[in-house]
């Protein structure tokens, strides 16, 4: 039977606890969320700030931007985005992209195509980093190179031993399934050291991290030389933004296929980022809750002897090792009104199966002492 293999892999995730499901959510905030007429609290959402609560007057701007940026799509709003984050970053030069994968992506594989696969090139990356960079690595024509996580003795050996002219390290600002960070002030002086390139995914740190919200860059007086930023987090709008010299995104714009020959990001959109990154820059009091309600909530997982991964973040995971034991406390913390999400392989390594936690600053303190208590009569 032709294409038998779709329903004997379907059956086959289903069995192993992994089969992946859409939930039609009715209504939702940073705080609560209305799954099926039952409203829970919500601590599976990236809206860290609580920003998405908000009215944007989307009638003042086009729906569509008509073409690709390179025909006639690229409008004044565009530039305006592009060139405030330049000025806020300290970038020469920006490209918008609709979704941070497709900036992830298509850096990669245009940086190291297959026009430029007679020079040496390896990109040396964390294990934990995101499928839109590891799917981005597999498509150039670099030689890819996996280091440990966070382990800058083995990113050093694997520098070292490494023949390549052109040498491109990839991390993240804060990793998405442990919350973690990357050891930038070990990052740059290797860079420097084996005359390499940093590439930083800052998507979990933009909005958080910084005196005002600008991520990694604000934490430390060296940059990356390519940094990507995603709106969909924190800054609760869609879309991303490459950043770096004038000359990469030249390079972008004459080589990179899925900025070439997509429509432009939507004026709708591109707007909605610009209204929302002004209120990512005021939102002080929004950024202090949040560090208040993260240190709430390790406090109590301390107290109740609650295992959870080092993180100092939003992001809070609690391994539990199988996916059939991650499903099971799930469902049963959902029977109690809560509302998180289920992580399980491949997403993170076999036998990592977590409970992702992501605290907000829309949560109110009951909220979270309810959640460890929860956690703590299940775990």
């Amino acid at each position: 039977m032709a294409f038998e293999f779709i329903q004997q892999s379907l059956a086959q995730r289903k069995h192993q606890a992994l089969l992946r499901q859409r939930v039609h959510v009715q209504q939702s905030s940073a705080r609560e969320i209305t799954i099926a007429g039952k409203t829970y609290l919500n601590f599976a959402s990236n809206d860290y700030l609580g920003l998405a609560d908000s009215q944007f007057d989307a009638q003042t701007s086009e729906t569509g931007s008509r073409s690709s940026s390179l025909v006639t799509g690229y409008q004044s709003c565009h530039k305006q985005l592009e060139e405030q984050l330049c000025a806020l970053l300290g970038f020469e030069s920006s490209m918008l992209f609709s979704t941070g994968f497709s900036a992830n992506s298509s850096v990669l594989k245009t940086l190291f195509s297959e026009a430029n696969s007679t020079q040496s090139c390896a990109i040396f990356q964390d294990k934990l980093n995101h499928a839109s960079l590891i799917d981005g690595a597999l498509q150039s024509s670099a030689k890819h190179v996996r280091f440990n996580h966070n382990d800058m003795s083995h990113l050093r050996s694997r520098l070292e031993k490494s023949p390549a002219q052109h040498k491109l390290i990839v991390s993240e600002g804060v990793f998405s399934m442990d919350g973690d960070t990357a050891p930038l002030n070990e990052l740059y002086p290797l860079r420097d050291q084996h005359k390499a390139w940093l590439m930083l995914d800052d998507a979990h740190a933009f909005g958080v991290l910084g005196k005002d919200g600008l991520g990694s860059c604000q934490l430390h007086q060296n940059k990356p030389d390519i940094l990507v930023i995603t709106f969909g987090k924190a800054m609760a709008s869609q879309g991303a933004a490459v950043l770096s010299s004038k000359a990469f995104i030249d390079y972008m714009l004459q080589f990179n296929r899925d900025y070439i020959y997509s429509t432009a990001m939507s004026p709708v959109m591109v707007n909605a980022a610009l209204f929302q990154l002004n209120r990512l820059l005021g939102a002080h009091q929004q950024r202090d809750k949040l560090q208040a309600n993260i240190s709430l909530f390790k406090h109590l997982c301390d107290e109740a002897k609650i295992s959870v991964m080092p993180s100092n973040t939003p992001i809070q995971p609690v391994v539990l090792g199988s996916a059939e034991n991650v499903l099971q406390v799930q469902t049963s913390l959902q029977n109690k009104g809560v509302w998180l999400s289920a992580i399980r392989p491949p997403t993170v390594p076999a036998n990592t199966a977590r409970l992702r936690i992501t605290i907000t600053a829309a949560h109110q303190e009951q909220d979270i002492h309810e959640l460890v208590r929860l956690l703590e009569a299940h775990l």
